[in-house]
C-alpha cells in the first residue's frame, strides 16, 4: 500500500487523489454517516431547550465534533463485532470489511481512537457531564447491544434504543452542564420509544437477511404479525408521549400541530401495515418515522426560538 501510495505522488496530486479516496471512502463508510445525521438531529433542539435560545455557536459545533465522532466511533466498532453478520445479510455485504477493503484491525483501531478523541474533545471544548455521557453512550451500543443484546433477544432494540436517545442528555448537558430537569429525560424516552416500530419496520422487510445471519430480530422469534402489531401499539404510545412533551416543555403552536400532523401520519401508516401488509408499506413506514422525528425535534428548536 505505501509503495503504491508513493508511486502515485510521483504522478501527481490527482493520482495520489486517486489512490486514496478507495480507502478513505471505507473508513468513512465504518463510522455510518447515513445514521449520525439523525443522532445530531436531536442534539441540537436539546441545546436549545436548555438555553430557552441559541446557545454559543461555538459550543454548539464542539458538541456535534464531539457527537460525530463519538458516534463514529461507536459504529466503526459496531462493524468490528458484526463482522461475521454482516458478512451473511444481503443488505450488509458491501460494508468495508465484508468485502476486505478495511482490515477487521484496523477497524476496531479506528473505532477506538475516534471514541478516545470524542471524550478528550468534549472534555476540553464542552464540559465533563457531556464527553462521560458520550462515552458511557458507546459503551452501551458496543457492548450493551451489539455484543450481547443483538445476538440473543428479540428486545435488543427495545434496550438497545438508549444508545440512540443519549443525544439529548448530551445536548442538555452540554450547555447546563447538569441533567437537573424533567425535560432532558422525556427527550431521552421520545427517542427512545420511537426506535422499536422504527427499526422493528425495517426488520419486517429485511425478516429474510436476519433469519439467515441468526439474529433474533422480532419478526423472526415472534413472527410478522405479532411485529405488526407491536409497532402499531408503540407508534400510538410515541405519538401520545410526543404531546404530553409540549406541556412539560412549556412549547406551544409550532411544536404541538407538528407533533399532531406527524403523529396521524405516524399511527396512520403503522396501523395501515398491521391491516394490509405488505414490504412496501413497511418501508414507507421506515422511512417516514425517520422523517418524522427530525421534523419532531426541529419543531421543538423553532417553536423556542420564535419565543426567545
Amino acid at each position: 500500500m505505501r509503495d503504491a501510495l508513493t508511486a502515485a505522488a510521483a504522478r501527481g496530486p490527482g493520482a495520489l487523489w486517486a489512490a486514496l479516496w478507495p480507502a478513505l471512502r471505507a473508513y468513512i463508510a465504518l463510522t455510518k454517516p447515513n445514521i449520525i445525521w439523525l443522532l445530531l438531529v436531536t442534539t441540537v433542539p436539546a441545546m436549545v431547550l436548555a438555553a430557552e435560545g441559541w446557545p454559543s455557536t461555538r459550543l454548539v459545533v464542539a458538541t456535534l465534533v464531539g457527537g460525530m465522532l463519538a458516534a463514529g466511533g461507536a459504529n466503526a466498532i459496531n462493524q468490528y463485532l458484526d463482522r461475521d453478520i454482516d458478512a451473511r445479510m444481503r443488505r450488509t455485504q458491501q460494508r468495508p470489511l465484508p468485502t476486505g477493503a478495511v482490515a477487521p484491525l484496523q477497524a476496531a483501531r479506528f473505532g477506538l481512537v475516534l471514541s478516545a478523541l470524542a471524550g478528550g474533545w468534549l472534555v476540553l471544548t464542552v464540559n465533563g457531564l457531556a464527553a462521560l455521557l458520550a462515552l458511557g453512550a458507546i459503551a452501551f451500543y458496543v457492548v450493551v447491544y451489539t455484543y450481547w443484546l443483538k445476538r440473543s433477544t428479540w428486545q435488543n432494540i427495545v434496550i438497545g434504543g438508549a444508545a440512540g436517545a443519549a443525544p439529548a442528555l448530551i445536548g442538555w448537558a452540554a450547555v447546563t452542564g447538569d441533567l437537573g430537569s424533567v425535560v432532558p429525560f422525556f427527550m431521552f424516552v421520545l427517542v427512545f420509544w420511537w426506535t422499536p416500530p422504527h427499526f422493528w419496520a425495517l426488520a419486517l422487510v429485511l425478516e429474510e437477511d436476519y433469519r439467515a445471519a441468526g439474529v433474533p430480530m422480532l419478526p423472526v422469534v415472534r413472527g410478522a404479525d405479532e411485529t405488526r402489531l407491536q409497532i402499531l401499539v408503540w407508534s400510538i404510545a410515541v405519538a401520545a408521549l410526543t404531546l404530553l412533551f409540549a406541556p412539560v416543555a412549556r412549547l406551544e403552536w409550532t411544536y404541538i400541530v407538528t407533533a399532531l400532523v406527524g403523529g396521524v401520519g405516524f399511527v396512520g401508516l403503522a396501523a395501515r401495515l398491521y391491516f394490509a401488509p405488505s414490504t412496501a408499506r413497511a418501508m414507507r413506514l421506515f422511512r417516514y418515522s425517520t422523517t418524522y422525528l427530525g421534523l419532531l425535534f426541529l419543531a421543538m428548536m423553532v417553536d423556542v426560538l420564535l419565543r426567545a
